[in-house]
This record gives C-alpha cells, sequence and structure tokens, in this order.
C-alpha cells in the first residue's frame, strides 16, 4: 500500500510523518498547537481520552439535568485545555527545533480559571445569594448577582482569549465588535439603521453566560454533540489505516494513463474528505504521497499544488462527514442531518467533475507523462481492504432508519474499531498479548486525537454564539439582510434581477468574511445576516443554507489567504500566489454552482428538493455548463482554444446554470457554437501563439525528464502488513 509517510523527502522515511503533521498544523485554518512532550503529553492524552468517554456516554446515557447542563461540563473540560495545548503566541509558526513548548505560568492560570468560570454555574455551594447549583443559577435568569456577572465576564474574556489563540485576531475582533454594538448601539438616533433599546452589561452576560442563545447556544450543542463524535470517528478510521487505503486505491485505479496523477489527487481528496473533514490536512496528506509523482509526471510545482488544495477543500464538501457547519445546518433548520447529506451530493459531484475536467485539460496542455506506480490491482485491494467502506455505510443506513446522527456515528466507530481490531489480530505481528496492548494503545490514542482535533471548533463554536446571542437580541440580522435587499433594489428594480444580485452581493460578503474567519464561523455570521435576506426573495431556506454554506467553504481557496494552497505550496516548493491562483482557478465551476441553488425553482432539483427526475436533468444540464467552465479556465475544447470559443463556452456556462428552459436552449446553442467556431479556427490556421506559450512554459519541467518511466516505490499492503 502506499504509505503517506513516504513523502516529503522520501529519504527519510520514518520522520515524513512528523513532517506532515507539522504542515497540518501550521497551514490549517486553526493556528498551529504547542508541541507537547513528557509527562504533560501523556497527561493531556489522558484527559482528551476521559473527555471522549464522557462525550460517548452521554450519548447513550444522557445527564439527567439537561443539555444546557451538559454544555456547561463540555466547555468546563475543553477550554481549559485549549490554553494548555495552544500557545499565547500571535504569528502562525511553529515552534523552533529545541526550544521549550510547554506551558507557562499564564496558560496554567488561565486554564484553572477557565475550569472555575465554566464549573461555576453547577457546583453547589453558596456564596451569599450566589451560587447554589445548577438550578439556583438559572432561577436567577435575567437578575444575576454581581458574583454570576463577575463570572461570565471573565468567561468570556476567556472565550475571546481562546478563539484568538486558536484563529487569529478577526474572529475575536469580530466578537468585540458586536459586544459594543450590544452595549453602544442604545445611544444611536432611533432613525438610523440597526439601533435598538440598548442592553447593559449585566443584561449581556445574563445572554450569554445564563441563556440557551450564548455561550451554550446552538453552535457549542452543535460541537458537543455532533461534530466532537465525527471527529473521534475520522480519527479512528485514520488510525485503522483507511487513510492509507483511500489513497492507494486511488493510485490503483488510475495507473498507466497519463492524467493518472492528478485523477488520484482528485480521487483520493473525495474519499480522504471521509476522514478528516478538513481541507488543509486532506490536502496535506495527498500532496505528501502525490507531489513525488506528479513531479515527475511533469506538472509544473504551482499547478500541481493547486490541484492539491483544490482536492483537499473538497473534502469539507463531501458525503458523509462534510464540515462542522453541515451539523449546523442541520440543527438551524430542523431537519435530519441525512436531508443535508442529501442536499450535499449532486454539488459534491459537480465540484468534483469541476476538478477532473481541469486536470484532463492541463494532462493535455502540459503533455504529462504517463508514471508507473507500483500498486496491487484495485478488485484485490478492495477484497482485502474494503472494510473500511463499510463504517462510512453504516451511518448512511442507520440515518435512513431515522437513528439519531450522533448514534449512527457512534455505531460507525465501533464497526471501524471491530475491524480494526480483526486486522491487528489477524494481520499483526508479534504475539497475541504484543497485538491487543498494540490495538488498545492505537484506539487510546485515537479517542484522544478526536477530542484534541476538536478543541479549536470548541472555542469558535462558543465565540459563534457570542454573534449570535447580540443578533438575535438586537435584531440586527433583518437589518441587515434588509439592507443587502434595498441594495441591490438600488440598482435593479425587476424582482428577478434583484434577487440576482442580491445573491452575488452575498456571494462576495461570505467570501470576504470567509478570508478572515473559519468556514464554521463564517457559516455562522453569514447564516443570521444573510440568510434572512435570500428567504425574503422566497428561497427556499435548504437552498439559502447550502448557498451560504458552499461560499463559506470555497473562500478557503480564494486568495490572498487559501491556507490550504499555502500548505500544499510548502510540499511542492512553488511560489505561494500562483499556487493559489491555480487553486482558484480548478474550483472555479464550483464557484458558479450554488448560484443556481437559489435563482430559479430549478434550482432545488440540484439539492434533491424537486422529483427524482428534475434532480437528475438538473445534474445533466448543470454537468455541461461546469465542463463548459472547465473550457473556459482551461483554454481547451478539443484542443487549445482561443478567446472567442472561450467567451461563447463562459456565456453558455451562466445561462446553463439558470436551469430555465429558453435559457438552457440558447446556453446549449452557444455551445454548439463554441465548438464550430473551435473546429473551423483549427482548422484555417494552427494554434496560437498565446496558447503554443503557455504549453511550452508549463511543460518545460516535463521535458527535462528522462523518457523512462517511474517505479514509484510504493508498497502493497501485504508488503507493509509483513514488514
Amino acid at each position: 500500500m502506499v504509505d503517506s509517510r513516504s513523502t516529503l523527502d522520501p529519504s527519510q522515511r520514518d520522520t515524513g510523518l512528523t513532517e506532515v503533521d507539522k504542515l497540518i498544523a501550521q497551514y490549517d485554518e486553526e493556528l498551529p498547537a504547542r508541541n507537547l512532550t513528557g509527562r504533560l503529553a501523556a497527561a493531556v492524552t489522558l484527559a482528551c481520552f476521559l473527555v471522549s468517554v464522557f462525550v460517548l456516554r452521554q450519548v447513550f446515557l444522557p445527564l439527567a439535568n439537561g443539555n444546557q447542563y451538559y454544555l456547561i461540563l463540555f466547555l468546563a473540560f475543553v477550554l481549559p485545555l485549549v490554553f494548555v495545548c495552544y500557545r499565547p503566541g500571535l504569528r502562525r509558526r511553529s515552534r523552533e527545533p529545541g526550544r521549550p513548548d510547554q506551558p507557562g505560568v499564564l496558560d496554567w492560570v488561565l486554564a484553572a480559571l477557565a475550569l472555575i468560570v465554566c464549573l461555576y454555574p453547577v457546583l453547589p455551594i453558596t456564596l451569599g445569594e450566589s451560587g447554589g447549583g445548577f438550578d439556583s443559577f438559572l432561577d436567577r435568569q435575567g437578575s444575576l448577582t454581581p458574583l454570576d456577572v463577575l463570572m461570565g465576564s471573565i468567561l468570556l474574556l476567556l472565550v475571546i482569549e481562546a478563539t484568538r489563540r486558536t484563529t487569529g485576531w478577526v474572529l475575536p475582533a469580530v466578537c468585540v465588535g458586536f459586544l459594543l454594538y450590544a452595549y453602544y448601539g442604545g445611544f444611536l438616533p432611533r432613525s438610523m439603521p440597526g439601533a435598538h433599546a440598548g442592553f447593559d452589561w449585566s443584561q449581556i452576560i445574563n445572554a450569554l453566560y445564563n441563556d440557551a442563545t450564548g455561550f451554550y447556544g446552538v453552535p457549542l450543542d452543535v460541537c458537543a454533540t455532533y461534530i466532537v463524535l465525527f471527529t473521534i470517528y475520522g480519527a479512528v478510521l485514520d488510525r485503522t489505516g483507511a487513510g492509507r487505503f483511500f489513497v492507494d486505491l486511488s493510485f490503483a485505479a488510475f495507473r498507466g494513463s497519463r492524467a493518472a496523477p492528478g485523477r488520484t489527487v482528485a480521487m483520493s481528496g473525495f474519499l480522504l474528505g471521509s476522514v478528516s473533514g478538513s481541507g488543509t490536512a486532506t490536502a496535506v496528506s495527498i500532496g505528501a504521497v502525490t507531489w513525488p509523482v506528479l513531479d515527475r509526471a511533469g506538472y509544473p510545482k504551482e499547478k500541481a499544488g493547486g490541484m492539491l488544495a483544490a482536492s483537499g477543500i473538497g473534502a469539507i464538501l463531501s458525503p458523509p462527514t462534510l464540515g462542522a457547519a453541515a451539523f449546523i445546518i442541520a440543527e438551524y433548520l430542523q431537519t435530519s442531518y441525512l436531508s443535508v447529506l442529501l442536499w450535499a451530493m449532486v454539488p459534491t459531484l459537480l465540484y468534483y467533475l469541476g476538478i477532473f475536467l481541469a486536470i484532463e485539460i492541463d494532462a493535455r496542455r502540459m503533455r504529462v507523462r504517463a508514471v508507473e506506480v507500483s500498486a496491487p490491482d484495485p478488485w484485490r485491494l478492495l477484497l482485502r481492504y474494503g472494510y473500511h467502506f463499510i463504517s462510512l455505510a453504516v451511518i448512511v443506513v442507520f440515518l435512513a432508519l431515522d437513528i439519531p446522527p450522533f448514534r449512527a456515528v457512534v455505531y460507525a466507530i465501533c464497526v471501524a474499531a471491530a475491524f480494526g481490531l480483526a486486522e491487528m489480530l489477524f494481520a499483526g505481528e508479534g504475539s497475541m498479548v504484543e497485538r491487543l496492548r498494540r490495538y488498545a494503545l492505537t484506539l487510546y490514542e485515537a479517542l484522544a486525537a478526536g477530542v484534541r482535533s476538536v478543541l479549536p471548533v470548541a472555542s469558535v463554536c462558543a465565540a459563534a454564539g457570542i454573534i449570535v446571542s447580540t443578533i438575535t437580541k438586537t435584531g440586527l440580522g433583518q437589518e441587515l439582510a434588509n439592507l443587502l435587499v434595498t441594495g441591490a433594489r438600488a440598482v435593479v428594480s425587476n424582482e428577478t434581477a434583484v434577487l440576482a444580485l442580491t445573491a452575488v452581493f452575498a456571494a462576495i460578503a461570505i467570501t470576504l468574511l470567509g478570508l478572515a474567519v473559519p468556514v464554521t464561523a463564517s457559516f455562522i455570521i453569514s447564516w443570521v445576516i444573510i440568510g434572512p435576506a435570500l428567504i425574503g426573495l422566497d428561497v427556499p431556506a435548504p437552498a439559502a443554507a447550502m448557498f451560504i454554506f458552499y461560499y463559506a467553504v470555497l473562500s478557503e481557496v480564494t486568495p490572498p489567504t487559501a491556507l490550504a494552497a499555502v500548505a500544499s505550496a510548502a510540499i511542492t516548493g512553488g511560489r505561494v500566489m500562483q499556487t493559489m491562483l491555480e487553486a482558484l482557478k480548478y474550483s472555479l465551476p464550483a464557484f458558479l454552482v450554488p448560484m443556481a441553488f437559489v435563482l430559479t425553482e430549478n434550482g432545488s432539483g440540484l439539492l434533491w428538493q424537486g422529483t427524482f427526475w428534475q434532480g437528475v436533468w438538473t445534474f445533466a444540464v448543470s454537468a455541461v455548463a461546469v465542463a463548459a467552465t472547465a473550457a473556459v479556465t482551461g483554454a481547451w475544447l478539443l484542443g487549445p482554444a482561443r478567446w472567442p470559443e472561450r467567451v461563447l463556452a463562459a456565456l453558455a456556462a451562466v445561462l446553463l446554470l439558470y436551469l430555465q428552459p429558453m435559457s438552457i436552449v440558447i446556453g446549449g446553442c452557444l455551445i454548439v457554437a463554441a465548438i464550430a467556431v473551435h473546429l473551423v479556427l483549427r482548422s484555417t490556421s494552427g494554434p496560437s501563439k498565446d496558447v503554443e506559450s503557455a504549453e511550452a512554459g508549463e511543460s518545460e519541467a516535463g521535458e527535462s525528464e528522462e523518457a523512462g518511466k517511474l517505479k514509484s516505490g510504493k508498497e502493497s499492503h501485504d508488503e507493509q502488513t509483513q514488514e
């Protein structure tokens, strides 16, 4: 099997995995965590493991005091770990080797404070009029004591600091801005948009600390109920070898063809999405294995990096796990998670169709060579290791049986763990006791890793509660939604044009917001502001939610802060900005598809909101539109394309995605016209000079390589087991 550890430097096989982990930590949307060592690392691992046990217990034996009580305990367990595991530094960089990376006195003080103020509402200790346990705390809702306000204020500061440590300055600054608006908005003139009655500090803290709309609102609820379980599931899958299997299967499926290395990247990104759910982590994991093959095939560094980033970001869009925001969609819309999975199916297929077509075009334009990779037969590989797909199927089947997603994923964890145990017992090395010991350690580390990876998400969700609470209490969301629609109406008067312009404004706003904050926070903020604007224009709620979700995700490949592209450039050694632009080019068709969700009623077919045949024909038309967009960005139809064909194809793509009968007919005619013009121009003259120069420049690296095929040295599963 292809080993992900044979990556950045094939000569350093034993240290490759460490390098991959460093890149994932450094360039993920969260800031890099500490590299803890010694007893402290063991203690943190134990703490995370115990939290995972607590979370799993809650699924089947929920606490009698209710959900908010559970959320209070969950935050009390994870928030102190943030201050232990994440540095207070302001820069996104890894600590220099050899320097101590342990928490300081301030970190321990903040961790202790976090534990105290989080547990304060549930501690059965009476302090005058304060304290007294959970029921007494809830009874004081709306009339908090000075000690309650003090504790809530400290927790507010700690949540903001934890968010700063894990995501940077932008999201905390946004939180502070909303707090200032909540406090000072009452002083605004009544005629001014956004003015409200005003709130004093105790009312603000009451909404955040004692109400279900603040720290313990929907975002943290989703994190503690769904996201943490799916991160545990992903960690168990990864530790039992599913990630390596998915990459190896991709190599085996496409070996021998000229575009095989690129196809492998795209397929690996789709499959690995079920393991990580993180775009940057997926890009780094597949890049570490596939970059040497892409390099030998003749792909320029920036092209390869862009391909890796675009394929990796697709992990956030790919069922059955999707990204964290997908669980929030299900909670906000009060629908099943299976429904969200169905909504995501067709757009995900269109996203990867665009990438596959771009890969095929680049393989022809750059004249890359076929690279022979030593990999087992794909059917043999599936027969031997296909059990990794079973746990994924368990999630879908159980969701179809109306089993709640948090239980379905726990069952999937059990299935994945059981197959991991069988693999260790029947194919592992050493005595039976040694195998069981290794398996127990693997499972222990997987459960702990799942909780540790959710720490930054929990911080973001708690901080998002500040924003959501402020918008809810002040009515700001509706004010901003009205402002967005009013701006569109100031430009055009036709209702269809108003909707189209509002969608364009919304897409730009979501993309810009996503440049600064993580996907989860971007979706939450956009939903409470932009969601009402779209729904007010008669856009169905599912379409509005998926529109916002996809643009929040696509901001991850938008320059100048496309971190997945930065991480990919670190692997390939390419120029960062050029790699970002290439990633944007590969994913560009996906920027148009969400528009189809909201512009016409037929767009709901892409989300399986209509009949089966509506879903089929809307997918077929949209696939043609994606192909036309790929032809535009890749400058290729049946051969190198000039600007006349590309302009016609671009117009065709826009009209086809409008998904109305007349626009589809006109778009189809433009496609035919583009092909006809292309054939005429090809027959009357040779390739254009700009295309020739582009091909020469892009294939320069490949032409200097030897003509023979590469034996990649990748190992099969059986060889790896025997070692």
